[in-house]
């Protein structure tokens, strides 16, 4: 195959060389929406828990869904104006981006990045697994491993394009590629050795050790047009519209249930723009002046003061005394406030998005402009501080927390159970039959470790609503008999 759209398949024989006319890309796109674990994004939390808000806010699969839209927004946007630069680079094809994006957050785990930074703890230091858990390593995980389609368990026979799509962090957390991007000086972003792993491993990353020979193959068509350690455009392009559908529609969300509040954000950044930079950080302004010296520290490729200082200007005037300014009490006019922002929003960001050939290496190829970028960080800012950090959030989640932990000590029981092995969940069974012939003979505690390794597979499957449910059988005090907690 010498044609470069060739190259980025899946070279199997389902797709003849010639046989081009016809998208294979909308097919990955069709496979992983017919997907049960995309379906079971519904019930995973993305920053409120779904089952304690109704139906007003993001859950993971509606999150998904507005990030493919954005993201495919920003492809045709550079399919149209950029279309040399992006076949030099390895092309940006609306359809692949989809269809990472619709992918992007298959693996995350129930109760949001809690649940990730639970499973992660519990794999590393209670089930000694050197690659823990992390949700980007198990959404590729789900889409080249454990999903079944067909007969065989071959993941979801998505293309090389997508797959190399779907790797946000292109990396192992430990051996891939040499050198490994965590000992690049500065690294990438999410490369940096994860702050409580004593082996050095990366924080954020993007395959599990067992799936590098399908890393190498996904990216073996990119190879030379972008650096080993670099997201392809596509990726990119997934990545941007993710950030930008994080720091706009969750904050509909928090400004829906009333969690966000006008005052406490006015008085942050109204400091801040009246007394400017200052060392005393635990004053008002302290907070956003933190960011901005950050900002400095981590980004200094593209940080600057005048368009910070620009950015919240912009984010007091459009967020706190715009959507802010009324309470949401669900009348038509508050939804119409709603809309309005999130599009005016959303439309200011995707077309400031183009492609550089020349990345930095905390960037990708594709990229917001400076004035831009410096808003969607401000917008962050805003929600990782007057909501991600409220006690009655860390109360809630630490609850969540320790159901995680009791679920996969209980689960762990069970296999270990001789008298119970013939009455075990069908799937847990079949992930531990897979994990096992995933590790080379001659392993140390082979069974132990594909044990822990599909217990994980499977607590990350469940929704929020099945792990509060299988918790509350194992431990004896639910009285429905039937369950769809095994169902995944």
């Amino acid at each position: 195959m010498d044609d470069p759209r060739a190259r980025r398949l899946f070279g199997d024989s389902t797709v003849a060389p010639g046989d081009l006319a016809f998208s294979p890309f909308r097919v990955d796109r069709d496979r992983i929406v017919s997907s049960p674990f995309f379906a079971r994004l519904a019930g995973v939390t993305q920053v409120i828990s779904p089952g304690g808000a109704g139906l007003l806010v993001h859950n993971r699969l509606t999150h998904s869904l507005k990030v493919a839209q954005v993201a495919r927004a920003i492809a045709e946007r550079i399919q149209a104006r950029e279309p040399d630069l992006s076949e030099k680079l390895g092309g940006c094809d609306p359809d692949v981006v989809e269809a990472a994006a619709l992918a992007h957050d298959l693996g995350h785990p129930p109760f949001g990045h809690l649940g990730e930074r639970v499973l992660d703890r519990l794999a590393r230091q209670r089930l000694g697994l050197a690659d823990g858990f992390e949700g980007n390593a198990q959404s590729y995980r789900i889409v080249t491993s454990t999903e079944i389609r067909g007969q065989a368990t071959i993941g979801l026979n998505l293309t090389n394009a997508t797959r190399a799509a779907i790797l946000k962090y292109p990396w192992t957390r430990h051996g891939h590629p040499e050198p490994h991007p965590r000992f690049m000086d500065p690294p990438p972003r999410g490369a940096a050795a994860h702050a409580d792993d004593e082996e050095g491993g990366s924080a954020k990353f993007g395959a599990y050790s067992t799936e590098v020979a399908d890393v190498r193959a996904a990216r073996a068509p990119f190879a030379g047009r972008v650096a080993d350690w670099q997201q392809t455009v596509e990726a990119s392009v997934m990545d941007t519209a993710d950030d930008i559908a994080y720091a706009i529609h969750d904050l509909e969300d928090v400004h829906r249930v009333g969690v966000l509040q006008q005052g406490a954000v006015a008085a942050e950044l109204l400091a801040w723009q009246r007394w400017g930079p200052t060392t005393d950080l635990k004053r008002a302004g302290g907070a956003i002046e933190s960011l901005r010296l950050s900002l400095h520290r981590k980004e200094d490729w593209i940080a600057d003061d005048s368009a910070f200082a620009d950015a919240v200007e912009l984010v007091r005037a459009e967020l706190v005394d715009g959507l802010l300014a009324q309470p949401f009490d669900g009348s038509v006019a508050a939804e119409a406030r709603v809309a309005a922002f999130s599009a005016t929003w959303t439309r200011r960001l995707v077309d400031s998005v183009g492609l550089t050939e020349q990345a930095a290496i905390r960037s990708g190829h594709a990229q917001l402009a400076v004035a831009q970028w410096h808003e969607v960080q401000v917008l962050k800012f805003v929600q990782n501080r007057f909501v991600l950090a409220r006690p009655d959030l860390a109360l809630h989640q630490r609850g969540q927390g320790r159901l995680l932990s009791s679920l996969v000590e209980a689960l762990l029981s069970w296999l270990g159970d001789p008298d119970e092995e013939d009455r075990l969940p069908r799937r847990l069974r079949d992930l531990v039959e897979l994990a096992e012939a995933e590790l080379p003979d001659g392993t140390p505690q082979r069974l132990s470790r594909a044990r822990g390794r599909a217990v994980i597979d499977f607590v990350a499957g469940l929704t929020d609503g099945q792990a509060v449910g299988l918790m509350e059988a194992l431990s004896g005090r639910s009285r429905q008999l039937w369950t769809d907690a095994f169902v995944l």
